[in-house]
C-alpha cells in the first residue's frame, strides 16, 4: 500500500518514493491498479475519497473527457439520503466491475484474432526473420 501524505500547503508527498507528487501521478497509480491511501499530514485522516473526487472533478470540466452528464449527476444526487442509496452504490460498483471484465475479455479476443489472422501471422514471421538477420549480422562482427 502506497501512502501519500497531503500537507497544509496542498502538496502531496509519496512516502514510498520520498518525493512530492501531483494529481497526474495519482491518476497513473489508479491506471496501473496500484493500491494507495492519501492521509492528511496533520490529522492523519484518510482523505483518499476527496482526492479521487478532485481528480474526477478536474476531468469532468473538459466536455470531451466527461463521463458524467448533467442528467446522470442529477439522478445520482436524488439518491443521496434516500432508502436506495446503499443499493445504488452497490449496483454502480458491481456494474463497473462487470463492464471492465467484459472489456478485458473483448480486448483479449480482439488481440487473439489479430495474432491469428493472416496479417498477424505474416507480421510475426517478419519479426522472426528480422531477429534472425540481426543475429547473423552480430555473428559476422
Amino acid at each position: 500500500m502506497i501512502i501519500i501524505k497531503k500537507y497544509p500547503n496542498r502538496r502531496l508527498y509519496d512516502t514510498s518514493r520520498s518525493q512530492y507528487v501531483n494529481l497526474d501521478y495519482i491518476k497513473t497509480l489508479i491506471e496501473d491498479s496500484k493500491e494507495f491511501q492519501v492521509i492528511d499530514s496533520k490529522s492523519e485522516d484518510d482523505i483518499t475519497k476527496s482526492i479521487l473526487l478532485q481528480i474526477i472533478s478536474e476531468s469532468e470540466t473538459n466536455d470531451n473527457q466527461s463521463l458524467l452528464t448533467n442528467s446522470l449527476l442529477k439522478q445520482l444526487i436524488r439518491f443521496y439520503d434516500s432508502d436506495m442509496q446503499f443499493f445504488v452504490r452497490q449496483y454502480l460498483e458491481q456494474s463497473l466491475v462487470s463492464f471492465i471484465e467484459q472489456q478485458d475479455k473483448m480486448q483479449g479476443m480482439m488481440k487473439n484474432m489479430v495474432e491469428t489472422s493472416p496479417f498477424g501471422m505474416f507480421n510475426k514471421m517478419m519479426e522472426q526473420n528480422l531477429e534472425a538477420w540481426k543475429r547473423s549480422q552480430n555473428q559476422k562482427k
